[in-house]
């Protein structure tokens, strides 16, 4: 003892008090048993609050006039899809650009969709035992391009005024060729689900690519519709929102964000100033502790200082590299605090 001080005891005197018996493995099989039965529990009562996935099945059902003019759109090449450009197919002139530079087209295209090929022809093509529908797919196949439109455009123009008995297309009859035939049996196949199958269609044993389905939907009002109703559109912060959540992940408003803020939100182009923005704005944030100036701001608005609060170490001397608190009035020695 020094000066009224004592001494700091070692740490790594014996322990000659109690020891209890602890079982962690037992503690920790515990907690998963309990834990695992609340989930299970939880899931059986409140279950999940999102909606069914939409399906081309519900589509062809719900609306088959959009399922019909939808799929019109898809065999003539006038889709959306069809004229996206890169990933999807090489349209001329499509694509996003950013200070007129079509970075869109850099990636190049690397899940090629042939929308009359895959979404009409190859599903028809599957069908077995129709033999009208063959020799309908072989005359359009084997038809010049001019003369396909011209049946296209001479159905969609039919489909004005037409009628869906038990929800297959009946139009008046006129200059359409096979295109007549083979809208009638994709109508019946995506009713049935086939269409659906059809379009998952891969080499894996287990079909988790939606692609061509999702893409096929997008083209049609049906699902957009949908979309609007739950608020999920671009203009309705869609990237953001989920079923009974407003708005929804604040993860995702940094990328949201621009599809609301002029000029972008009025440019064809702001897919890809989203994606360019983004990454610029998540690029300055990782930065934020290496730029003079910018790392300083915590320092000159000192907000921490409302929820941070400083020890009071008045009463901590120390003592051979040690923290101990001095004896308390009355008391007979302290207690070691912090090692330093």
């Amino acid at each position: 003892m020094t000066g009224g001080t004592p001494a700091p005891e070692p740490d790594d005197r014996e322990w000659h008090g109690e020891y209890v018996r602890y079982d962690l493995i037992k503690e920790f099989v515990i907690a998963l048993v309990a834990i695992t039965a609340l989930i299970v529990i939880l899931a059986v009562l409140f279950s999940s609050p999102d909606d069914k996935p939409v399906t081309i099945q519900q589509w062809a059902r719900s609306d088959p006039a959009d399922f019909v003019a939808t799929a019109v759109t898809e065999l003539d090449g006038s889709s959306e899809i069809a004229t996206y450009g890169p990933p999807y197919n090489n349209t001329p002139g499509a694509g996003q650009k950013v200070f007129g530079v079509n970075t869109q087209t850099w990636p190049g295209v690397h899940y090629r969709i042939d929308t009359a090929k895959d979404f009409v022809l190859d599903p028809l093509g599957d069908i077995p035992g129709n033999a009208r529908l063959k020799a309908a797919l072989a005359a359009y196949e084997a038809a010049p391009p001019s003369l396909q439109s011209r049946w296209t455009d001479a159905y969609t123009a039919a489909l004005k005024k037409a009628r869906y008995p038990g929800g297959l297309p009946a139009v008046a009859p006129g200059r359409f060729g096979p295109v007549a035939p083979m809208m009638l049996s994709l109508t019946a196949l995506a009713q049935s689900g086939g269409l659906d199958g059809a379009l998952l269609t891969s080499s894996q044993f287990y079909q988790t690519n939606y692609t061509k389905p999702l893409l096929f939907l997008s083209g049609g009002a049906f699902f957009e519709d949908k979309a609007n109703a739950q608020h999920l559109l671009g203009d309705q912060w869609g990237m953001m929102n989920e079923t009974g959540s407003y708005p929804g992940q604040p993860w995702l408003w940094l990328y949201q964000m621009w599809y609301h803020v002029a000029p972008f939100s009025s440019s064809a182009s702001v897919d890809i100033w989203a994606v360019y923005l983004t990454g610029l704005a998540t690029l300055l944030l990782l930065l934020v502790p290496f730029i003079p100036g910018l790392r300083d701001i915590p320092r000159w608005v000192p907000v921490h200082r409302l929820i941070w609060r400083t020890p009071d170490r008045a009463d901590e001397v120390p003592v051979a590299g040690r923290f101990d608190r001095q004896p308390s009035e009355g008391g007979t020695g302290g207690h070691p605090t912090r090692t330093g």
